[in-house]
């Protein structure tokens, strides 16, 4: 991110001072001294991203950051991101904290839209471990330092552009927030399709996603399809046994609810032994489509949060 023009924001009232925090539910922020660190933060020098992205990390084990750049009107203008979280992490946010920057002049309304829009399909679609928090944030600032006539419709030259520089941060970000899931050995992409609808997809492959049974067969390597037939039933959405299809990397490992004929699990089992995991079902009963992310389940997920307040 160091390509990255860095911002120089100056609040003007307490109307343009956002508040989030995370940490122990039920315990108050200490006011003195976050009111010395605002005090302290609005008359402090420049920082780099890195050094912000460092600043707001608690159980992350790395920071992170992610930059784009589109055209708009002629004029190239920049996407910085920052986020924070590892662990109770799932829609919606969970214990996530997000700060997206553009240089771009956008209006309001515009804003609000893309941003929803993204989150969507980025923050919106991960998990860690199904479980949402208290405190969760994400924040889309339009500085217009860049320049040019403010956006105000999706139909202004450049607002497709903008629009997809601003997702791939968010999905970046989402992504890395995945990686970095606690006790997280695995980063594990769920594709389901053949849902009667999205929705329902999306549920599907929250089910999948989210299933202790699944994460630990997946950190055990062990390809257990039968564990995501499991997770399909639970989700409570529209499925036929005899229509399911699923898979894990490129290899079918059942068709029509069966073992598919010939089935190797060698070349399964090398997949399921590398870092990025594939899981792919289909549910043969419309067009129904959704993507989610998530990491597996180790001994390590217990250890942090045993040990949490201690």
């Amino acid at each position: 991110m160091g390509a990255v023009p860095i911002l120089v924001l100056r609040p003007r009232d307490a109307d343009d001072v956002f508040v989030s925090s995370t940490g122990v539910i039920g315990v108050p922020l200490p006011k003195d001294k976050a009111r010395a660190g605002v005090e302290a933060a609005l008359t402090a020098a420049p920082c780099s991203w890195e050094a912000a992205a460092e600043t707001i990390c608690t159980t992350d084990t790395f920071a992170k950051g992610s930059a784009a750049s589109a055209v708009v009107g002629g004029t190239a203008v920049h996407v910085a991101g920052i986020v924070k979280g590892s662990g109770m992490i799932a829609p919606d946010m969970a214990t996530m904290l997000g700060y997206i920057f553009t240089d771009a002049a956008v209006a309001p309304a515009l804003l609000q839209e893309m941003l929803s829009e993204a989150t969507g399909g980025s923050f919106n679609s991960i998990t860690v471990d199904s479980d949402t928090s208290t405190s969760d944030t994400v924040l889309l600032f339009a500085t217009g330092q860049a320049g040019g006539a403010p956006l105000t419709t999706r139909d202004d030259p450049g607002a497709d552009a903008l629009y997809a520089a601003i997702r791939a941060v968010s999905l970046d970000l989402a992504h890395q927030v995945v990686r970095d899931g606690e006790g997280a050995s695995k980063f594990i992409e769920v594709q389901v399709s053949g849902a009667v609808s999205d929705d329902s997809a999306k549920r599907v492959a929250l089910a999948i996603a989210n299933s202790p049974l699944v994460k630990t067969a997946i950190a055990g390597e062990d390809a257990n399809w039968g564990r995501v037939v499991m997770a399909v039933g639970k989700a409570g959405e529209p499925a036929d046994r005899d229509k399911l299809a699923i898979r894990f990397g490129d290899h079918w490992v059942a068709k029509d609810g069966l073992p598919v004929d010939g089935y190797d699990e060698a070349p399964v089992a090398a997949h399921l032994k590398g870092l990025e995991i594939r899981v792919g079902v289909d549910l043969g009963l419309g067009e129904g489509r959704a993507t989610v992310w998530t990491c597996d389940l180790t001994h390590g997920y217990i250890s942090i949060n045993a040990d949490y307040r201690s």
